[in-house]
């Protein structure tokens, strides 16, 4: 594919995201994607012939892969478990405070509502959530109980980002973090 391909390819699954990040999975409908991409129709089924559950599901995985990068990033700068999760939640804080309380995690909506009726879609939601969930645990790798003490931090970081997003607020965040900074020593 060619450098224009790519870049038709990448406006559409960044207005997907942008469409289901803001409205969830309904309001990434087809219309509304080439009406955001500005892509043409046609580019639409080239780029993603098995359809929409094919296109978020994409946007999904691209969506983990920016997040997953950030969470690399964070733990080469920082000294302790603590600081690795408080710049998560900081990074997570700042990207839904930026898209005005829009943009929380990228891929709970599209787990909460279309998870248990997609199979591809479940498929992306659940691969995104164990990179992550296996990124924390080579983080923890030192400890015995890394595996259950991952996927506990990935669910309070979750549910914060939830709680940020309902509240409009970042101490949702904020405290979240001060639990986790305890519960990590």
């Amino acid at each position: 594919m060619g450098q224009k391909g790519m870049e038709t390819r990448n406006r559409i699954l960044d207005a997907t995201l942008d469409l289901v990040e803001s409205g969830g999975y309904a309001a990434a409908g087809l219309n509304q994607v080439i009406a955001t991409s500005g892509a043409p129709r046609g580019s639409l089924y080239f780029h993603f012939p098995e359809g929409k559950d094919q296109l978020v599901g994409e946007s999904i995985r691209r969506a983990g892969q920016a997040v997953g990068d950030a969470f690399e990033e964070l733990a080469g700068s920082s000294a302790s478990m603590a600081e690795f999760v408080e710049g998560i939640l900081r990074h997570l804080g700042d990207r839904l405070e930026e898209s005005g309380w829009h943009k929380g995690c990228p891929v709970a909506t599209v787990a909460l509502e279309m998870a248990a009726t997609s199979d591809p879609l479940h498929q992306a939601c659940s691969e995104v959530y164990t990179s992550w969930a296996a990124a924390l645990r080579e983080r923890l790798s030192e400890r015995a109980d890394a595996d259950d003490l991952a996927v506990t931090v990935l669910a309070l970081i979750e549910g914060a980002l939830l709680l940020a997003k309902a509240h409009r607020s970042r101490r949702p965040l904020e405290q979240v973090a001060g639990q986790l900074a305890a519960l990590l020593r």
